[in-house]
């Protein structure tokens, strides 16, 4: 068995190093490509992602991991190779039901519609990225027939983020949250409302920019092994464990905007630096879900970020540099004010108290255009109708609405709930931190993050893959999923800000 397990691990490895270098073209198409290359590189991506299902889906695959089944079943269920096996085999099942063919259209249909997104960002016009939405929609429905029957046909979809998980147990999920979130928001709603107007004025990029890596410097984000750079919506990108990258983006008068986008996706990056280097080129080499991947990004930027004990130690560094925009602005009102609760039209700069709204918001359509019961031709319509029930807000344009995120252009539909569900389980981890670590407030006070970061390496970021994100958090915590830590959170978080 050894042998044959040997033989699996050299066959994943080719599939690994086809999906790194795909991973490398998909980072530069975000970052540096100009823009007459989107149709070839649609061609580059299709062949890589056809070759990667073609090795991942062969006979060959199929047939170890049969003959490797009741070896796994012998060794202990927490070790590497019985992980190894049992990951592969719930790939293998979900990709050999569908057609290399279809794999390869998906990625050429998908890298077109990134410079249809992108240009129809640009001009807040949906009609440029409607047809190229259509193909995809119609696409992820054909995708989830591949799987037939299942309780939902959002669920195929979903298990590509969130292994394991079903729709019913995400709305199951979001039904508990929302009126817990849209009553404190109510609340916040009635207080003084927070001044942040230091916050909407002129801050240099440059300086937004080092402050940004020296933060994420002191986090533990590994240069050596990373780097970051400019796109249009900011994102991690693991080539390997060795090259794992970042990138942020700009906004002259929101400077919050860079600094919180630059911790969000260094958390995300720390997260792969930390899988175990032994499970290098296999499945197991990343992380676990989406959803445990938006806890690290998450836990990073606000339950570090935006906590009082950050800014303790980087507030005097941050008035220093910005001494024109906040020298007489105390430390206390800086807190609260990049802490402000108010309903606004981007998710990715939203507050907490708000942020879980907008993922709401868009798995319901996500779902709706799954069932098709709604037509892409009328998701600006429907966004905004929601935008208006769920946060009182009408957005101005597309930019500001239905085209503010990259998700759909790369057809990640089944992607949006592991924010939210993100933002749960970072506190769920979070009280866990604080149990094991009791000065951990102090630590970050005086900008040690080596205590945190070695608590998320040793407890989270070393499995990489070997167990799914239900399990992950039970094993960690005592319990799946739950939002009422996170309710716990807010709470105490807001009632301390604005007085409830």
């Amino acid at each position: 068995m050894e042998e044959k397990l040997k033989q699996l691990k050299e066959k994943l490895a080719v599939v690994a190093d086809l999906q790194a270098a795909a991973a490398l073209l998909g980072w530069d198409q975000q970052t540096y490509m100009p823009p007459g290359g989107a149709e070839d590189r649609g061609h580059a991506l299709g062949t890589l992602a056809r070759l990667a299902h073609e090795h991942f889906t062969a006979d060959e695959i199929g047939s170890l991991l049969g003959d490797l089944e009741p070896y796994a079943a012998s060794l202990d269920a927490d070790s590497d190779e019985a992980c190894l096996i049992r990951v592969t085999r719930h790939a293998f099942d979900k990709e050999t039901k569908v057609p290399a063919e279809k794999v390869a259209e998906f990625a050429f249909v998908t890298t077109v519609a990134q410079g249809a997104w992108e240009e129809a960002r640009e001009k807040s016009d949906f009609s440029i990225f409607q047809p190229h939405l259509e193909k995809i929609v119609a696409l992820r429905r054909e995708y989830a027939d591949y799987f037939k029957p299942y309780d939902h046909v959002y669920d195929p979809l979903l298990d590509d983020f969130e292994r394991g998980m079903k729709t019913a147990d995400v709305k199951a999920i979001f039904e508990q949250l929302r009126p817990l979130q849209v009553e404190l928001l109510q609340a916040i709603s009635e207080r003084p409302q927070v001044d942040d107007r230091f916050l909407h004025l002129a801050y240099p990029e440059k300086d937004q920019w080092d402050f940004g890596v020296d933060v994420v410097t002191h986090f533990g984000y590994d240069w050596k092994r990373g780097r970051q750079d400019h796109s249009v919506h900011p994102f991690t990108q693991t080539v390997h464990l060795g090259d794992v990258r970042i990138t942020t983006r700009f906004d002259p008068e929101r400077p919050a905007s860079m600094l919180f986008s630059t911790m969000h996706e260094a958390g995300h990056a720390m997260y792969e630096q930390g899988v175990a280097p032994r499970l290098a080129r296999s499945p197991l080499a990343g992380g676990t879900s989406l959803a445990v991947h938006e806890s690290q990004s998450r836990m990073w930027e606000n339950l570090v970020g935006r906590s009082r004990a950050f800014w303790t130690f980087f507030y005097p560094k941050f008035q220093k540099v910005f001494a024109s925009q906040v020298g007489n602005v105390s430390m206390e009102a800086f807190y609260k004010g990049i802490n402000k609760v108010e309903p606004s039209f981007i998710r990715v700069e939203a507050d907490e108290a708000t942020y879980n709204l907008h993922v709401m918001l868009r798995l319901e359509l996500e779902i709706e255009l799954m069932e098709g019961r709604l037509a892409v031709k009328d998701l600006p319509e429907a966004w905004n109708a929601r935008m208006r029930d769920y946060l009182g807000l009408t957005p101005p344009n597309d930019s500001l609405g239905v085209l503010q995120d990259v998700h759909w252009s790369g057809g990640m539909i089944g992607y949006f709930p592991t924010y939210a569900l993100g933002n749960l389980i970072s506190v769920q981890l979070w009280e866990k931190i604080n149990q094991d670590i009791p000065d951990l407030e102090s630590q970050i006070a005086a900008g040690r993050f080596d205590g945190l970061l070695g608590w998320l390496r040793q407890n989270v970021h070393s499995h990489g893959a070997k167990f799914g994100p239900q399990e992950l958090v039970q094993r960690v915590t005592g319990s799946k999923i739950d939002p009422m830590p996170y309710v716990r959170y807010l709470k105490t978080k807001y009632g301390d800000i604005y007085g409830l």
